[in-house]
This record gives C-alpha cells, sequence and structure tokens, in this order.
C-alpha cells in the first residue's frame, strides 16, 4: 500500500475579484462550527448534544504593507466585499509529485476590524483586518465539499442540501 500525502504551502488572495498576489501576509479562513444544544430526558441514561445550527464564521487577513484599496473596502462594516483564497493542492507518493488540483475558497462577508498598521523601526509595517463571514464554499479539484449561506439558510456537504427540508417546512 502507498502512502499518498497531501500538501498546500502558498495562495493568493483576491478581494472583490482583484489579485492581491505578494500583498498578504496570511490568511486564516472561516471554520464551520456547529452549535449543539444538550438534550436530557427522563428514562435516559445519559445526556446527549444535537446540532440547532451553525456559529458565526470569521476570516483574518495579515496584509504587508498598508493598501488604500483595501483599507477603503476595510473602513466600510455596512458593505459586503467577496474574497477569494486560491490554492495548489500536491499529492506526493513514492516516486514523487503524483498530482496538483485546485483549492478555492469563496467567502462573502463584511469587515470588522479596520486597521491602522503595526510601525516599529527597520520592520515593514504589517496591518490585519478581520472580517465577519456570511457565505463560504470550498471547491477542491472541481468538486464542491461544504457551501454554507448563513442569510439563505443553506447548507450543503458535497452537493447535498442539508437545509433543503428545512426551508420547506418552515416556508422559507
Amino acid at each position: 500500500m502507498s502512502v499518498e500525502i497531501k500538501q498546500i504551502t502558498n495562495a493568493n488572495v483576491y478581494l472583490d475579484g482583484r489579485s492581491f498576489l505578494g500583498k498578504t501576509e496570511e490568511i486564516k479562513l472561516p471554520e464551520v462550527v456547529t452549535t449543539m444544544v444538550e438534550h436530557r430526558a427522563l428514562g435516559m441514561v445519559g445526556k446527549l448534544e444535537l446540532p440547532s445550527g451553525i456559529d458565526k464564521m470569521e476570516s483574518t487577513q495579515k496584509w504587508n504593507s498598508l493598501y488604500p484599496d483595501v483599507l477603503m473596502k476595510a473602513a466600510n462594516p455596512f458593505q459586503a466585499v467577496q474574497l477569494q483564497c486560491r490554492s495548489s493542492m500536491e499529492t506526493y507518493g513514492g516516486g514523487g509529485r503524483l498530482s496538483q488540483v485546485p483549492v478555492v475558497v469563496f467567502m462573502t462577508g463584511t469587515f470588522k476590524k479596520f486597521p491602522m498598521g503595526n510601525y516599529k523601526q527597520h520592520d515593514n509595517v504589517e496591518a490585519e483586518t478581520t472580517m465577519n463571514i456570511t457565505y463560504l464554499r470550498l471547491v477542491v479539484d472541481g468538486k464542491e465539499i461544504v457551501e454554507v449561506d448563513v442569510l439563505s439558510n443553506i447548507y450543503k456537504v458535497g452537493g447535498l442540501d442539508l437545509l433543503a427540508e428545512y426551508r420547506k417546512n418552515i416556508g422559507g
């Protein structure tokens, strides 16, 4: 049995469709965290947790300088922006690199943190922005892994709409 190792070591960030190649030092992508509700009842020997929704999602971006076009968008907490992170996932095996496939994360959200930068003698100014994410979609090699749209009550895994019946039940 041959071991395959997958690796992602670099990426590019796009803000409203514009490439920020070489300008983003780091990006922290959102986590999809399921909100759980504890259930306990007479006759049950224990307690359990059941899913009840999705917790808020957040992304942070560390810029390697102050970029006026980023700052103009980050200063407005009332305007949603689209953020995209594109990378290449490489698969290695005993014979070397086996494949390279695209990994794309699509996000929509609003900035909630406006940076002024950190100044230090002989160091480049860095600025960090933080966004509330309302839409998230992860696509690996053209296959949709997960899609979450909080404002539209959409939660899909592998293309399967997990909330279709819920939307039907609540009339929306």
